[in-house]
């Protein structure tokens, strides 16, 4: 295999995962690294969990992360005949065999190779079974499973491109299963037929299929193809040191939920890429593009990445360096790649108006340039842009508490109204001026004018630079909430 040929090949089986997004992720770097080809394959064999939502949770992921695919998808399930004809050849050279023993005779023997701590790998006693006999019991309508057989007193070895050299004795690998009794191929036999079919030169994937590997390669080198090369991630736990999981921990662990919660994808690569490698010493905000220049796949920690997932604080609500680099990225990523998704959010909140585009279309600009300084999630977008694009927006108490219910600002906001509705020029720069003549004039402290000036204007008490605030909300309205926030102030 003289070209880099790499699969993401994800069991349609709930969320997309987010340990699967960065396999996903870190495939498509080194297939880009190299000139490679990405292959994109559904591992569909499990009937009864398998289903097509969760195939479209994996392709709407993967296009959400601008991860293209060169081929596929491939769905394994339509492969059963080809995995079923590999394990019927390796049945005839003698690299398998039928294996009729019962559920209950295998449990016995099971406990009792555990009672007497029998060390290595299981055998079947069908193991030594002629050829003929097999063939017969077959024919008359016995159940069977079919197992690979280990050969004995040899090592299998490889070197993986993330934990070095790896040493397995045949006698600790169990003659593992190929076939149900029922003929459905299982996983070790399905993925090597597909991976060596689809010419698979690199196969990347998380460190829970490291124990697979051995018994991966015995497969290949039985079949006479060639093997790929190895690499397994580390795997990704929650706080406690526990794996995360669907099961325990819900939508957090699903890709989508990020998506759906306002990351943007250029934010969900960085940080998936930064679970378990470094770029170096003084961390940046890295884009798909510099990923492919820097990405190190020798450099991946062999410890386990923390998921540093919060839960049931909405201020925290997801691992803090995920929303710190979300931020980071919503601050500095050009303000063309940005609007479209701003507007997608303002639509879903039914803030959106179409005469924001084209007359309007610097304001809109304004607006959201001057909003994400102190934004982190896309989602806070309708939140904290309501007031702009609004008349209907809340009042937060504590604002109102802080800034218009104090001592000396009664009468102030109207008079400051009038001011501001004279001003030839209504700018931040000669609002700010303006503001702090008044409050000159009227011996008060400018914040007194400048904070109550916020809350009646935006309902918050933080915010971006108040004085660009009054440019684009322009003169009208500027000029109508500092009115009728009197009624608050007296009240």
């Amino acid at each position: 295999m003289n070209q880099v040929r790499v699969r993401f090949a994800p069991s349609p089986t709930g969320y997309f995962h987010v340990g699967g997004a960065r396999t996903a992720l870190f495939n498509w770097i080194y297939a880009r690294q190299h000139d490679g080809v990405f292959v994109l394959r559904i591992e569909d064999t499990d009937k009864e969990r398998s289903n097509e939502e969760s195939v479209g949770y994996f392709l709407d992921g993967l296009r959400w992360l601008g991860l293209d695919w060169d081929e596929g998808p491939v769905f394994q399930a339509g492969r059963s005949e080809e995995h079923r004809a590999a394990a019927a050849a390796l049945i005839e050279s003698g690299h398998a065999y039928r294996c009729f023993l019962t559920p209950d005779e295998l449990k016995a023997m099971k406990e009792e190779a555990a009672a007497n701590k029998t060390e290595g790998g299981f055998r079947s006693p069908h193991r030594e079974l002629t050829q003929e006999d097999s063939d017969r019991r077959a024919a008359d309508g016995e159940p069977f499973v079919v197992r690979f057989r280990v050969p004995d007193g040899e090592t299998v070895e490889f070197v993986d491109l993330v934990y070095g050299k790896n040493v397995k004795r045949t006698g600790d690998i169990e003659d593992f299963v190929m076939l149900r009794s029922d003929g459905s191929p299982l996983y070790n036999l399905s993925v090597v037929i597909d991976d060596a079919d689809m010419e698979i030169s690199h196969v990347i994937r998380g460190q829970d299929h490291l124990s697979n590997t051995p018994k991966q390669i015995l497969l290949y080198r039985a079949l006479g193809k060639p093997e790929p090369v190895f690499g397994h991630l580390p795997l990704i736990l929650a706080p406690n040191k526990a794996k995360l999981s669907k099961r325990k921990h819900g939508e957090i662990v699903s890709l989508l939920y990020y998506r759906d919660r306002g990351f943007v994808p250029q934010a969900m690569n960085d940080f998936l890429a930064l679970l378990g490698w470094s770029p170096g010493a003084e961390e940046e905000r890295l884009s798909l593009q510099d990923l492919v220049k820097r990405f190190d796949i020798s450099k991946v920690n062999k410890s386990n990445a923390i998921f540093n997932y919060r839960g049931g604080d909405e201020r925290n609500w997801t691992d803090p360096r995920a929303i710190a680099i979300n931020g980071d990225y919503i601050k500095s990523m050009p303000l063309d790649d940005l609007l479209p998704m701003v507007k997608q959010e303002m639509e879903r909140a039914s803030l959106w108006q179409d005469n924001f585009n084209g007359e309007r279309d610097d304001w809109y600009r304004n607006v959201i340039d001057l909003l994400r300084e102190r934004i982190r999630t896309l989602d806070e977008f309708p939140l904290r842009g309501r007031p702009y694009f609004s008349d209907d927006f809340e009042m937060e108490e504590r604002a109102v508490k802080k800034n218009l219910k104090k001592e000396g600002l009664a009468g102030l906001l109207p008079q400051f109204a009038d001011r501001l509705e004279k001003l030839k020029v209504f700018d931040a720069e000669t609002v700010e001026a303006e503001a702090r003549a008044f409050a000159d004039e009227r011996e008060v402290k400018p914040g007194l004018v400048i904070n109550g000036s916020r809350t009646a204007l935006t309902g918050t008490n933080v915010g971006p630079s108040m004085f660009h605030v009054f440019e684009v909300l322009g003169r009208e309205r500027s000029v109508r909430r500092l009115r009728a926030a009197e009624a608050i102030v007296t009240g």
